[in-house]
């Protein structure tokens, strides 16, 4: 385990350290000057060229990437050229929607798509095919579309859920569920489509293996056969499949979000990039690429817990 942490540590480093410099040199390449933002188009030149060297956007690009670099070191990503509040607490007041979003789409992605697998290895026939039907059908279907069905049904017609907005937990638990089951559908049910594919191929591939007979002669139940041999030693692919899933549902949330008008980090992203805020896409993209390689770390630590061999 521990060098499973330190081999994942001497990667996360470089990474960080390349993508923050290929997000600010792209940031500051894209058209548009946040100081006319800020003053609107009435603003004059030279109050705008005022403004510019105020927020020091008139230094060369490596300079001001110093500047943030030495700062985010010790902890400080910044503060908002647009309304003046730390970046560090713009983040931390939407982070937890967005992990949340994240977290309940991959837990229903993972339910469904094993049982359907499971269910289509097991019965094949009709029940194979009506999974590659499914998987089409997830990776066809726009988000968004599938996400105004849902408000459409579920909020509109039957008003059982909330069509838009989100409770946090600290106000009501029953409430905070019942805004994240749409944004959760949402997101879950077409990541469920690989998920069962790659479930169903794993489990054929392993119900062929010669070790699967032998347990049969032995006379060993066959759930216990299917579900703690057969399904454990398939879980690998689905295991990469999950953590590509969780990655995509990354840059879900910003439609999801806008979608049911949540306060997460896609919606910063968005009021960010269209606001020419640097310092806060900066710090969106460090935290962005901190998430995905927590993904691969918790990916690495479970094939150690299934895989006896990647302990070894």
């Amino acid at each position: 385990m521990l060098r499973i942490l330190g081999r994942w540590a001497a990667s996360a480093l470089p990474v960080l350290l390349l993508v923050s410099v290929l997000t600010f040199v792209l940031s500051s390449l894209i058209p548009g000057n946040v100081a006319r933002v800020i003053l609107g188009v009435n603003a004059t030149q030279e109050q705008i060229d005022a403004l510019t060297e105020e927020l020091g956007l008139n230094q060369p690009v490596f300079v001001r990437y110093w500047n943030w670099l030495v700062d985010a070191v010790h902890g400080d990503l910044g503060t908002s050229v647009i309304n003046g509040q730390p970046v560090s607490s713009l983040i931390a007041d939407r982070i937890g929607l967005t992990i949340s979003l994240i977290v309940g789409a991959v837990v229903l992605a993972a339910v469904v798509g094993v049982l359907l697998g499971v269910f289509s290895a097991l019965r094949g026939g009709w029940a194979g095919k009506l999974v590659d039907v499914i998987a089409l059908l997830g990776l066809a279907i726009p988000g968004f579309w599938f996400g105004l069905v849902l408000v459409a049904l579920f909020a509109v017609t039957w008003q059982i859920f909330p069509a838009t907005g989100y409770t946090p937990p600290t106000e009501s638990v029953t409430e905070w569920l019942r805004s994240l089951v749409l944004p959760w559908i949402t997101l879950g049910i077409p990541a469920a489509a690989p998920v069962a594919k790659q479930t169903r191929d794993g489990m054929l591939a392993s119900l062929g293996k010669d070790y699967v007979r032998v347990l049969r002669a032995r006379g060993i139940a066959e759930s216990s056969i299917i579900f703690k041999h057969v399904l454990r030693n398939a879980a690998s692919p689905v295991v990469t499949v999950l953590g590509i899933v969780a990655v995509v549902l990354l840059g879900g949330t910003v439609l999801v979000e806008t979608v049911f008008v949540m306060p997460g980090l896609g919606g910063l992203s968005v009021i960010a990039t269209s606001t020419h805020d640097i310092p806060v896409i900066q710090g969106l993209a460090v935290v962005f690429t901190i998430i995905v390689m927590i993904v691969s770390l918790i990916i690495e630590f479970v094939y150690a817990f299934i895989n006896p061999k990647v302990r070894s």
